[in-house]
């Protein structure tokens, strides 16, 4: 390591081709603004753990704060002009995506961090954990955020455009008024999350899980279901009118007045909500299936149950 006066210049350097003050970076280590200023004037010096986290935030290799670390080196690769402090996620994203580049980007850790209304669209962010942040009206469109975890995390009105959202955890989170279009969402997990006026649009669900979670007022548009499942997910009301489902899974999910009007429904289970009454067949009873094609194990299925009325039903 070098003398703390030039290890300030170099986090004064960094900093500033990544356009940030030295606000926004103490916001983001969680320290002072005042400690960020004593680094860069060479009156004090991060510690060990707060180096590797300074590297993390600042795009630059570990290696960069030591004496043998080429200063030229130093974030070529980013083209980060705006002045936001989340278009340091979008220079790290460029800087992966080079095809020169070997480097793994390491799981970028976000939590408690205040992004509202943060641009992240097209950034890659593999791995990304947002535990408890403030996500409002935050930009995700096009994004690459595969197996990225959103927990206990204000996102509502965020957008999810064009995301790639493989593998990705939703949990306990407000995603009140998100809209994805054409969103990839592969094994995708929500739950326990608020969905209130949440718009999934041309969207291919594609084994993703919605366990426990409200949504009654989710709108899905010309989207397709497959493999999905709706655990213990209150779905009263719902509107699936048109849709697609293949393979799908409605295990002691609440379905009252919900519609499959004009649906596909292939390979399909309801599995009702256990009660000591006979209260969740009655419910049943107004779930609509006019107009619906279903292929005959699901037709069979819902003729088990003897509440479904199944007469305005195409079978294939």
């Amino acid at each position: 390591m070098l003398d703390t006066k030039t290890i300030g210049n170099k986090i004064s350097t960094a900093r500033k081709k990544i356009n940030i003050t030295q606000a926004q970076l103490a916001e983001l280590l969680f320290i002072s603004p005042q400690a960020v200023g004593k680094w860069e004037r060479g009156e004090s010096s991060p510690d060990i753990i707060t180096f590797n986290r300074l590297a993390e935030i600042l795009i630059v290799d570990l290696n960069y704060f030591s004496e043998n670390f080429q200063a030229a080196e130093v974030l070529t690769t980013s083209k980060t002009s705006h002045k936001n402090i989340v278009n340091i996620e979008r220079a790290a994203g460029e800087s992966v995506n080079l095809a020169s580049s070997q480097e793994r980007q390491a799981p970028l850790n976000l939590n408690a961090v205040n992004l509202r209304d943060s641009d992240f669209a097209g950034a890659v962010l593999p791995g990304a954990k947002f535990s408890a942040s403030q996500l409002c009206r935050a930009n995700f469109s096009g994004a690459n955020l595969t197996a990225s975890l959103f927990e206990a995390s204000e996102i509502h009105w965020a957008n999810f455009d064009g995301a790639n959202l493989t593998d990705c955890t939703f949990s306990v989170s407000d995603l009140k008024k998100a809209t994805f279009c054409k969103s990839i969402l592969v094994r995708t997990n929500l739950n326990k999350s608020s969905m209130d006026g949440t718009i999934f649009t041309e969207v291919n669900l594609s084994d993703a899980k919605f366990s426990m979670t409200d949504l009654r007022k989710t709108i899905f548009v010309n989207c397709t279901f497959s493999g999905v499942d709706f655990r213990q997910s209150d779905l009263r009301g719902m509107q699936f009118n048109g849709h697609t489902f293949v393979g799908v899974c409605f295990d002691k999910s609440a379905l009252s007045g919900a519609s499959f009007t004009g649906s596909t429904l292939k390979n399909v289970s309801f599995r009702l909500p256990f009660s000591l009454t006979n209260k969740s067949h009655v419910d049943f009873k107004t779930v609509c299936f006019d107009g619906a094609t279903m292929d005959k194990q699901t037709y069979a299925a819902l003729k088990g149950l003897m509440v479904a009325d199944l007469s305005k039903v195409k079978v294939i």
